[in-house]
């Protein structure tokens, strides 16, 4: 290597040191959200291949069965914790500094044995829903329905403590067991079943997922405790479930919300069109999921610190990290996006030949997740400085019109009219949020243009 090469290596090194390395918070907060976003990409490498072989293995009708029972577990599940994961990232802080170490404690286990409670009698009263209305189901869907009820509980509880993990920069424990130990699993317990010649429908896939779930959570939570145990002082407990409630009540229709936006396209698409296209579909979807993950990433790291710096009353801090937040989602965002795009096609036929069809999707969902990506997390930012109200209105009318424009476009256009119903209505929501926080906050939250002086 010549010296002109060599000069030219230490330069690259220095600028990766120099955007990952420092002893600030936008350092820490650049690493922290790396740390995420690599255990994400990792995650959707697990779980891409697990979809690829569960596509093979089971068919596309099966494989459609499948999709569509998990989506309802991950939207319900997300859902059931009452937006106390969330809330975790606002009161914890809060707690730590004003000393307040029994009503620490009492979150730290009190929140866990909330959200448990509640979903496990949701989860009894959707399987009595599931039985009393088996007459007006397809055969194929009831069992697998069942299992989903039966893993919700241990989902749920895996978001609490993924909410409590986050909120002591604990990223790898929060995350990993929900997207790396869960998908690993699937896949072990999947393949498993087939080297035994056993036949994998839906309803064995579903097994393994539940089962996959429940071991991913209880591994955490056994983990967690420890660390808990050496961070926090033994002692004794309080509990505030009304205050604790009064926060994640709106924070939970805000993520309500946002999920419903999320799914709505896939739930309307099966109830239109044929299992195989919801499959096709949903290929598309976790294709693009890799531009998700890093506003998904920024959020994780960000929301607590935005509680911190709001509670402290330095705007100015907060704006600049505001900023710093926003850059960090956009452009790398713009990236994937244009990698994602290029080479669609051939990852699509990993799925199976018939699955490229999907490929022109990609464009027109693709819109709306740059769209998105363009004021970063700003939903955590309000969430976090009182507002939450406001944007689970914004999150609302983005349903709203998600819904309708899907149930207007997917019956003549499927997974294209789905893929523009989301867009535009992720569009509209971007355009909401960007107005409210500029009217509530005073801040610019946009990748372009100059913050407001």
């Amino acid at each position: 290597m010549d010296a002109s090469s060599a000069s030219q290596v230490q330069s690259l090194i220095a600028r990766v040191r120099g955007l990952l390395g420092g002893s600030g918070e936008a350092s820490l907060t650049r690493r922290l959200a790396g740390t995420v976003f690599l255990i994400r990409v990792l995650s959707a490498i697990l779980a891409y291949g697990s979809q690829i072989l569960l596509a093979r293995w089971m068919g596309g009708s099966d494989y459609g069965v499948y999709v569509y029972v998990w989506t309802w577990v991950l939207l319900l599940g997300s859902l059931l914790d009452f937006g106390i994961a969330v809330t975790a990232q606002k009161v914890i802080p809060e707690y730590r500094s004003s000393g307040n170490m029994d009503l620490l404690r009492g979150f730290l286990s009190g929140s866990r044995w909330l959200t448990f409670g509640a979903s496990a009698l949701v989860a009894l009263v959707l399987a009595g829903l599931v039985k009393l209305v088996s007459h007006a189901l397809d055969p194929e869907l009831i069992v697998p329905l069942y299992i989903g009820c039966l893993t919700l509980p241990a989902f749920v509880v895996a978001n609490t403590q993924d909410g409590i993990a986050r909120s002591h920069d604990w990223m790898r424990l929060g995350l990993m067991p929900q997207f790396i130990v869960r998908q690993t699993l699937i896949i072990g317990f999947t393949a498993g079943a087939v080297a035994l010649g056993l036949r994998l429908g839906a309803a064995a896939a579903m097994v393994a997922s539940a089962a996959a779930v429940w071991l991913a959570m209880l591994g955490q939570m056994l983990v967690l405790n420890r660390r808990l145990g050496a961070h926090v002082e033994a002692g004794a407990k309080a509990y505030d479930i009304r205050e604790w409630l009064k926060v994640s009540l709106p924070i939970m229709m805000v993520e309500g919300f946002y999920l419903l936006l999320s799914y709505t396209d896939i739930l309307v698409l099966q109830q239109f069109r044929s299992s195989q296209e919801v499959g096709v579909y949903f290929a598309v979807v976790k294709t693009l999921a890799l531009v998700s993950f890093i506003h998904y990433a920024m959020s994780a790291t960000t929301a607590h610190r935005f509680a911190e710096y709001r509670a402290a009353g330095d705007s100015e801090r907060l704006s600049a990290y505001v900023a710093h937040a926003i850059k960090w989602t956009f452009w790398p965002s713009l990236a994937a996006t244009a990698l994602l795009l290029a080479f669609g096609k051939p990852i699509l036929w990993l799925f199976g030949s018939q699955f490229t069809e999907g490929y022109g999707i990609m464009f027109v969902a693709a819109i709306g997740l740059l769209a998105r990506s363009a004021i970063g997390p700003v939903e955590r930012l309000l969430n976090m400085s009182g507002n939450q109200n406001s944007c689970a209105l914004a999150y609302a009318l983005a349903f709203v019109m998600n819904l309708i424009l899907c149930l207007v476009l997917v019956p003549h256009f499927g997974g294209y009219g789905a893929a523009a119903a989301t867009s535009l209505s992720l569009i509209f929501e971007t355009v909401l949020l960007f107005a409210i926080t500029r009217r509530r906050l005073g801040l610019h939250v946009f990748a372009f243009g100059k913050p407001k002086a």
